[in-house]
């Protein structure tokens, strides 16, 4: 999919924009957010991501992470895992940035309407659906039964804590937290995230689930909703790795006869669950 007109040079794709940061927060050692400015309307759909440039550096896919009713404002939560991404994260208020996109498909918020909906996360993998869930609550009656499900490795990395808990408050949503590891001070859940499915209420045949973090992770998540009796056409998944270019250009993204950057980095599960079978694909 291609960006909008609104947002994205039709004649050059592969052009940054150069914007500002706006604000920036400390969300965990090695995890900031970045709020730029858009020079003008910014649309994206929930699961679609920007590349980012470093100037000096180079660019990195990121998903955005932000309110897509919010246009004046594009959003990203970054690890610092390399060159490209720590320089991001050291980014102050004023400092200009790069920027091309939206790119990519989205979560099907739109198809889910009606039906119960599971959101998903693991670790760093609650940035792509935190616009999922943005569009949930803004448009709480259209949906069914919503449960977000989220772990981290421990309670140090937890993202966004002031807004798990104005969710936990939130009317109307199931909120479930685990963490792998545990000092004496959680008292919550301490075991994987596939554990929480018992404790949230949903309809197997009348759910869509959402869901994004470590591919084991979504393996085991994807086997335990099927358990469930969740149907496989009824998973969505996000896949974001080895994406370079945004534009199917570089073939860096390949995943079996699939682009990420271009066919994904949203999938329906049923579609791919060949290919995530295959070893070291």
């Amino acid at each position: 999919m291609t960006a909008s007109a609104a947002t994205l040079s039709p004649l050059d794709p592969m052009a940054p924009r150069f914007l500002t940061v706006r604000a920036r927060t400390q969300e965990t050692a090695d995890v900031a957010t970045l709020e730029i400015a858009a020079d003008g309307a910014f649309a994206f759909r929930p699961g679609q991501f920007n590349m980012l440039y470093a100037f000096g550096v180079g660019e990195v896919a990121i998903s955005i992470a932000g309110d897509p009713a919010r246009t004046d404002t594009i959003t990203h939560t970054i690890r610092a895992v390399g060159p490209v991404s720590t320089a991001l994260t050291r980014l102050r208020p004023g400092e200009r940035i790069g920027l091309r996109g939206p790119f990519g498909s989205d979560w099907p918020v739109a198809a889910a309407t009606g039906s119960d909906v599971l959101i998903i996360g693991g670790g760093i993998g609650l940035v792509p659906l935190r616009p999922a869930i943005h569009h949930l609550l803004g448009h709480r009656a259209d949906f069914g039964r919503v449960a977000i499900l989220y772990g981290a490795r421990e309670p140090a990395e937890m993202l966004y804590p002031r807004e798990l808990e104005a969710w936990a408050r939130t009317p109307d949503l199931q909120l479930q937290v685990t963490v792998n590891r545990a000092g004496p001070d959680w008292t919550g859940h301490v075991g994987y995230v596939t554990d929480l499915l018992g404790e949230v209420r949903f309809d197997p045949a009348n759910a869509v689930a959402m869901i994004c973090g470590p591919e084991p992770m979504i393996r085991a998540t994807v086997m335990a909703l099927q358990d469930r009796g969740v149907a496989a056409s009824r998973m969505h998944v996000s896949l974001e790795r080895n994406m370079k270019c945004a534009i199917g250009l570089c073939g860096h993204c390949q995943f079996g006869p699939h682009f990420i950057c271009k066919d994904g980095p949203v999938y329906r599960y049923d579609r791919i669950a060949d290919l995530m079978s295959v070893r070291e694909l």
